[in-house]
């Protein structure tokens, strides 16, 4: 039997409880220890129960419902925007999850709201064959790829993706940018596909940036030791075919599709 719990969240301020379904309570920023009015786990305030929240006399509109295991204990966490203009004295979810009076799945309800940013290339050559990699650790491991992967802090995703194709496989390219929306004009066709999907129930929100580059014949390849095992050109149609990522197969018929 899951513990089930109501995440209700509108312009980044959440709605928190005490130990008795009293709200709203407001967490305080970076603490670190808590007093005598803590329960036997720890923590202080926590996410309101369905039938609390009714008590508190609101509505809300349910969007999704995410469930997580932290040790033996199953999580159920329904995500829902509440039917109210802005609530003032509601909590800010920054300030949320770095008080550790506030009950880890408030605090990892909050990690899951946060988009997973990810910056792929697809490159191809003049015979009009895709590249991937079999990649050897990560979500994909001994699968065909794309190149990419995380974007780093304060990074636009041309430049993830140009870093990401530097370290994979050793290929240093500026990528198209006519409109120059990294600071600087570089010019060439833009193409670009933004995707955005959560795969499963756990709730994690992904956004990939996927930027297809045409490039010259004899390129050449220095494979990352620990992280690709292999990069090879395939057919549109193999690359569809053999490709683990749904983001990468979606894009590969996007872009054959503008052909």
């Amino acid at each position: 039997m899951a513990e089930q719990h109501l995440y209700l969240e509108h312009d980044g301020k959440v709605l928190l409880v005490d130990a008795n379904g009293n709200g709203p309570q407001l967490p305080i920023r970076g603490r670190t220890s808590v007093d005598s009015d803590a329960t036997n786990d720890g923590w202080i305030y926590r996410l309101p129960s369905e039938e609390e929240a009714s008590k508190l006399g609101l509505t809300w509109q349910v969007k999704r419902v995410n469930r997580f295991k932290f040790g033996d204990v199953i999580y159920e966490v329904t995500h829902a925007l509440p039917d109210v203009e802005w609530p003032r004295d509601w909590a800010w979810k920054d300030n949320l999850i770095s008080d550790s009076g506030v009950h880890p799945a408030a605090r990892e309800s909050v990690y899951r709201t946060m988009h997973r940013l990810v910056a792929k290339v697809v490159l191809r050559n003049p015979q009009g064959q895709l590249l991937l990699q079999k990649v050897k650790r990560g979500f994909f491991t001994g699968h065909w790829t794309l190149p990419g992967g995380f974007l780093d802090y304060a990074e636009h995703p041309r430049r993830g993706a140009e870093r990401e194709l530097l370290e994979e496989l050793g290929v240093k390219l500026t990528l198209p940018d006519p409109r120059g929306e990294t600071g600087e004009v570089h010019s060439g066709i833009d193409r670009c596909i933004v995707q955005e999907r959560i795969f499963n129930a756990e709730g994690i929100d992904w956004i990939s940036f996927t930027y297809l580059v045409d490039v010259e014949e004899g390129i050449e390849f220095v494979l990352k030791p620990d992280e690709v095992e292999e990069a090879k050109w395939f057919d549109k149609n193999d690359a569809l075919s053999i490709g683990a990522s749904l983001f990468d197969i979606e894009a590969f018929r996007i872009f054959i599709e503008e052909e």
